[in-house]
């Protein structure tokens, strides 16, 4: 899964014991205020009455070190990193109108799951993925198929069981 792009963590992360520990060598910057740990702390209040919340632990925030600007009309989705059940660590999803909210950082919240986790997060480690999503009205009607439509979706499901490869042959650019 390679929509949008990902954002990687910016230095290794140690965890030891319940402590994050990081050596990071962000330049001087030029006359703005940045943060120069890799991490935070973030409000838990923001996730209170949602299955993550837990009044006795924390939540983390993954400074981002890019500014990021989407084309005009585009907004960015936010979210953990697409099928990465292996990372100790949950990215919570939001969304940003990022062709107008262009000139300061997005940081990541994100909720530490794996708490008997030890070791190394290294450099890289993609902490957030993000995709791009058209600003625009759309609304969803339901509907019963026509005769013709079932016809049609029975059709291609005995194609797609007869024929392997058909999806990615027939329907991917």
């Amino acid at each position: 899964m390679t929509s949008g792009f990902l954002i990687p963590l910016i230095c290794d992360l140690r965890i030891e014991n319940g402590e994050i520990m990081w050596d990071n060598d962000i330049p001087a910057g030029i006359g703005v205020d940045f943060p120069r740990s890799p991490i935070s702390f973030h409000d838990g209040g923001q996730l209170s009455g949602s299955p993550l919340f837990d009044p006795d632990r924390f939540f983390i925030k993954f400074h981002n070190l890019w500014t990021i600007e989407a084309p005009e009309g585009y907004r960015l989705l936010f979210t953990h990193p697409l099928n990465r059940f292996d990372l100790p660590f949950i990215t919570l999803s939001g969304v940003v109108d990022s062709d107008r909210y262009k000139d300061a950082w997005i940081h990541f919240p994100a909720h530490w799951h794996d708490t008997s986790f030890q070791g190394v997060l290294p450099k890289g480690t993609p902490i957030a993925q993000c995709i791009p999503l058209k600003r625009e009205d759309w609304g969803m009607r339901t509907f019963s198929l026509t005769d013709d439509e079932a016809r049609q979706t029975r059709e291609l499901s005995a194609a797609l069981k007869r024929e392997p490869g058909l999806y990615r042959r027939k329907f991917r650019p």
